[in-house]
Order: C-alpha cells, then structure tokens, then sequence
C-alpha cells in the first residue's frame, strides 16, 4: 500500500511519554484504519483492533462498567486472541462513532494509562449521538486526510533528492529545471483527476487505468450518498444531499460563490445553512469565506453569508463530472472546454493542498462589482499572504493592486508556469501548492 505522512505524527505521538488517548478524524475510505492498524502491528507487542460496524456485537462489552480491569476482561473474553500486555499493547477502537459508550471510556482508558487506546471514526464531528460522558480532557486529535500530493507523487516513484530539489526551489523562489517542471505537471494534472482517495489511487496503480479509477471515485461518491443518509440528522439528510452534489455545478459557474438557489429553486440560507454546516463537520467539504478587511485574524472579518465550498478531495470534484472531462483536464487542451469550469476546478485543486496540509481557516475575497478577486488569503508568522490562481494566463491584475498595501508582506500567483519573483509577487507552478 501507500506510505502516509500521519506515519510520522503517530510515532511522534507514541513517544510522547505523556501523551492521551489520540482520536483520528476524518472522513470515510481515506486510509485511517489502514494507517493505524499498520502503526499498532509495527510498534506494538500487542495490537487489538475493534471494528465497531465490522462488529456490531463488541458494543455489549462497552454497556456494562466502564473501568479498565472490566474492559480488559470482558474484551478478553470476547476476542480471544487479545492480549492486554501493559506498556505494549495498542488498542484500536475503530468507527467508534457507532459506540457512544466506547467514546466514553475513553476517560477511563486515560486515566489507567497502562495501555495505548487509539480511536478512529468518520462523522466524528457531526453530534448526532452524543456519548452521556464526553472524554473531556483525556482526548487528543489527530485530523486525517485524504492523499496529499507529496504521497501521492511518493506513489509514483518520485525520489527524495527529487523532493528536495522541489523543495529548495520553493525556498529560494529558482526556477525548477524545466525537465522536472514538465513532468511535474504532468503528474499535477493526473492528481487532479485522481485526487487522493487510496482506493482510487489503488485502482490506478494496479490496472493502469484512468477509465477504473473514475469507476471507483463514483464508488465512493455513492457511498457517500449513503452516508449522508446514514448519519445525517433526519430533517438534513436530504438537503445536505443536494448541497454536497450540487458542487460540479457551483464551481462551473463564473461567479464561484456557493448559491442555495443551485441547490433547489428559491433555496436560502435559513432552510440550507445547517446542512452545510453538516458537511463541514463530516469532513467532506471545506467552505472558504469572503473577507472584508485584512486585518488578523481573518476570521473576525469573514462574511457568513459570502462562502465557496470545495470537496476535501479534488478527484471526488472531477467524478461528479462526466468522463470525458478529465481527458481534457490532463492533457491540458483548451477546446471547447468550459473556462469557469476549469477555473473552478484548479480552485479546487490549491484548497485541496491548503486544506492537506492543514490549514483550518482559508478565506477569499471579491468585491461587490467582480472587479477584484483573491482566490485564497491564508495567514503565516509573516502576515496575511494572498494567494491567486490563474488556470489560464491572464494577468493577476488583483494581486498585483493588493500587494501595494504595506501591510501584505507577499503574495503568490499560482498556474501552469515555472518560478519567477517579481518584487513582493512571488510566481508559482500550481504544484508547488503542497508546500504553502
């Protein structure tokens, strides 16, 4: 399988002598039970997983006493092959959203200490059942994502010197050798139509097919349907539903900002509002807010009402396409090839990079008249820094008018073009997104 940057955060966890119960969350079929399965059997003396949608029946184990010497009894007991070794065991509850009571031993599991409890689940964020004792304090967070570019281009077969050299030429703003910027937008225009799904990217790799993988991305979009369905509170589901499909069409249009008009004839805010507030808490989508002034922290001055919404995967924004978009997307042929689509495609594509690499709190702005447009202005030690994307080679007239303000330290323009600087604007391949 895949080598997983969330790798290294887990042993960094382990050796923390201090360190809690750790929750992974995230969204479904991105890889988390396989990450922490491979951490706890590679680690561990002893590893012990426990699928709670796999078996629904280890539940009764946790509605009876919660302290660990039952737990650690009655799993026994039910699992035999378990075994509770102290200092070298790893427990992993996984989809522990289905087992309220498990989330709250995890207190108990804390506060023994003699063993390692990792849990796992999708929908963690949404509180559609609340455990009667939340483990406050005795809990910490990892999120989890989807593949990020760097693993996918891992995948590949890219060396480390190669990274490196990236890397550098990140660092000092120098030109990639024209060779190695060639290939790499080869390689970024097939994750944009792969994304970063492991079963995707497995499809791929193992069949040598495009036409499979998108057979599998629309897979796991219908899944999704049906997990929507599954954990969305009864008055959202069918809403949230339309909302989370009615991306393709959102980012199709010229003006990208989401609209509950496309999502149902006279829809607003007041009847929609929670169920995007749904999909942001399932881990499906990533909604980036329009500023009205560029003070920090930015989201003291985002507008609530002026929002674009992104997939947390670009490659499940291009499956809710037709195919025969992506031949045009990775060969790079403008043809007759809607240019608001790709627009809003290669806007998807840098929020997938920001949002992998972890930034929470991503913002735009655009001004009443569509006269000015930053696609994305994130926020550093070094201030708050503008981000524009340009999918095709029009000139970044926005950016160049917001880095006249003093107070913007640089700005980056984003596109199918090698590393350049000019004064405070810093020209970027579309690529290089993955080390913003």
């Amino acid at each position: 399988m895949f080598e997983r940057e969330i790798s290294a955060s887990l042993k960094s966890w382990k050796r923390d002598s201090g360190h809690k119960c750790l929750m992974v969350r995230g969204a479904r079929q991105i890889g988390k039970t396989f990450s922490v399965t491979e951490f706890g059997k590679s680690h561990y003396d002893s590893f012990i997983g426990i699928n709670f949608l796999e078996m629904p029946s280890v539940k009764k184990v946790f509605s009876q006493d919660l302290d660990t010497d039952t737990l650690v009894r009655n799993i026994s007991l039910y699992l035999r092959e378990a075994e509770f070794i102290p200092n070298r065991t790893l427990l992993f509850l996984d989809e522990i959203q289905e087992c309220p009571e498990a989330i709250t031993s995890l207190k108990f599991w804390n506060e023994d200490s003699r063993f390692d409890v990792v849990a796992s689940g999708s929908m963690l964020g949404i509180d559609y059942k609340r455990p009667s004792s939340y483990p406050v304090g005795a809990v910490e967070y990892l999120d989890m994502h989807a593949m990020n570019f760097r693993e996918f281009l891992m995948a590949v077969g890219i060396s480390d010197d190669v990274m490196d050299l990236l890397k550098e030429c990140f660092n000092r703003c120098e030109q990639v050798p024209w060779a190695v910027h060639d290939k790499m937008m080869e390689y970024v225009r097939l994750y944009m139509i792969l994304g970063g799904m492991p079963q995707v990217l497995d499809r791929y790799f193992s069949e040598n097919s495009i036409a499979s993988a998108d057979q599998k991305a629309r897979e796991i979009l219908n899944d999704y349907r049906y997990d929507i369905a599954h954990y969305a509170p009864a008055a959202e589901k069918i809403k949230a539903e339309k909302c989370y499909f009615s991306l393709a069409g959102q980012l199709s249009k010229e003006n990208h900002k989401f609209q509950y008009a496309l999502v149902e004839k006279s829809g607003t805010r007041r009847k929609f509002g929670s169920s995007m507030d749904w999909l942001v808490g399932a881990y499906l989508v990533t909604c980036v807010k329009n500023i009205n002034e560029y003070t920090m922290p930015l989201s003291f001055h985002s507008d609530e009402g002026c929002f674009r919404v992104y997939p947390t995967d670009v490659g499940l924004l291009t499956a809710m396409y037709e195919y025969p978009l992506k031949g045009k997307l990775i060969t790079n042929e403008p043809g007759n090839l809607n240019p608001f689509l790709k627009g809003g495609i290669y806007e998807a594509l840098v929020a997938d990079f920001l949002v992998k690499n972890g930034h929470k709190d991503i913002f735009f702005k655009k001004n009443e008249s569509a006269t000015f447009e930053i696609e994305f202005l994130i926020e550093n030690t070094d201030g708050i820094i503008p981000i524009e994307v340009k999918a095709g080679k029009s000139r970044s007239r926005s950016l160049d008018n917001l880095l006249g303000r003093d107070d913007i330290p640089y700005g980056y323009k984003l596109g199918d073009t090698n590393v350049g600087k000019s004064g405070k604007k810093i020209t970027m391949p579309i690529y290089m997104a993955m080390f913003l």
